[in-house]
């Protein structure tokens, strides 16, 4: 599956749960489980609770996505 393909969410860090493994609360009531994408991990940014992120959900499996980016 390509990135276009992705669906793209805005919402906020409610609780780390592990790793890189956080719970996001989305804009449209649905709560996603995200771990940091690869360039977040490479460029070393950090992410805490209450952060405003940018989560790619795929259409197949919206329980679970990618944090790739973090707002200022």
């Amino acid at each position: 599956m390509s990135r276009d393909d992705l669906i793209q969410l805005d919402g906020v860090i409610t609780r780390i749960l592990g790793p890189g493994i956080m719970e996001i609360h989305c804009d449209k009531d649905i709560t996603v489980r995200g771990r940091l994408s690869g360039r977040m991990k490479k460029f070393r940014i950090k992410v805490m609770v209450g952060d405003r992120v940018e989560v790619s959900v795929s259409p197949y499996d919206p329980s679970h996505g990618l944090i790739t980016f973090r707002h200022k």
